[in-house]
Order: structure tokens, then sequence, then C-alpha cells
């Protein structure tokens, strides 16, 4: 499994040279390994950074605290999930894909510069790079039978202005006092911690 994922991985690194973007230049990208996940997920893939290049320090304020992020790393590690082995290879080779254009400098999250290379890549290359995958489909598109899985939640959070509820199986202070309402920008809070509600995936 390892040495297949070795050799896709080096396939679409030659794909992506060939349309301009080369992420074997250590100066501009940095170094790049990549292994398969031991954890249980349902996650496709990700992609962990080390060594922030300190020329590439941004300091945002929220809630009147300083958030220091960093756009560019000098390590890389990307794990793929065991189970994304199971599809079929233009499936992989799109998991492998998602989490390269996450080494590129500005592109460490899922905004503006992560969409601008993920339609890029997307035209040139016939792949199908989104933020999110779906994995009921991906199985189906690879005539794998595609089990559901039952999530038990027990956190409920609430946004305090439009009423949306927020279901986690882990809660974290940061995600109420840090974050916002994704749907309105209003403020969160902890609602209740035993809500045991499910949910297929």
């Amino acid at each position: 499994m390892e040495e297949k994922l070795n050799e896709l991985y080096n396939q679409c690194l030659q794909e992506l040279r060939k349309i301009g973007i080369d992420l074997r230049d250590n100066e501009t990208i940095g170094n790049i390994d990549i292994k398969l996940s031991n954890r249980g997920t349902k996650r496709y893939g990700c992609c962990k950074q080390e060594k922030p290049d300190f020329e590439f320090k941004m300091v945002q304020t929220m809630n009147n605290r300083r958030i220091i992020k960093y756009e560019k790393f000098h390590n890389h590690h990307i794990e793929i999930s065991k189970w994304v082995m199971e599809l079929n290879d233009e499936i992989i080779k799109n998991t492998i894909i998602h989490e390269l254009i996450h080494c590129i400098p500005f592109c460490n999250n899922h905004g503006s510069e992560f969409k601008k290379y993920a339609t890029y890549i997307n035209e040139k290359l016939g792949y199908n790079v989104k933020r999110v995958g779906n994995p009921k489909e991906d199985y189906q598109n690879s005539n794998k039978e595609y089990k559901e899985q039952i999530i038990k939640y027990k956190y409920k959070i609430i946004c305090n202005q439009c009423g949306q509820e927020i279901y986690r199986q882990r809660f974290n202070k940061k995600l109420i006092t840090r974050y916002k309402c994704g749907k309105c920008g209003g403020s969160l809070r902890l609602f209740s911690e035993s809500v045991d509600k499910d949910k297929k995936v």
C-alpha cells in the first residue's frame, strides 16, 4: 500500500510540474514527505506543517486577542487515510493533490489562494479538488460498497443570534471564545454536554 501511495504521489508531482507547479522546489516550497495515516478516521488526509518561515508571519486580532499565523513552512508532512487507498487511483491522486496544494505558500487553509490553485489544477488536469470530499460518492465511483457509520455527538453549541445548532464529539472552550457563527457572525454558547445525537456518515 505504501508503494502504491509513493507511485501515485510521484505521478502527481510530475503532472503538476507539467502545468508550472514545481513542488520539488525546496527553496519556495520546502521539504515534503508522505505516508499512510494509522489513525482510524473518516477524513481523506491532512498536511501537518513545521518550521514556519518567519518572513511570512501574520498577526491578526480577534476578540481582543492577537493570533499569530504563518503563510509559509519549511517542512510538510502529508498523511493519507488508509481507507482512501481502497478507492480508484484518480480519487487517491485527487486527495494527494489537495494536500500538496496546502504545501504552497498562502495555501495552508481553504482560503482564496487554495481555491485559485484548485481551480487551475482542475481545469488543466481534469481533477475535482474541493474543500471537502464525499466518501459515499467516491465509494460508488470506485464500485465499492459504502458502509454508513453512526457518529454520536455529545456537545450541542448554539448561536446566540440566529439559533443555529452545532454538534461536536469533543469540546474546547476556544470554540466559543474565539470563533463566531459561520452563518450570521453571532457569538456561540455551550447549550448541553449530554446530547447523544446520532449522525450517519
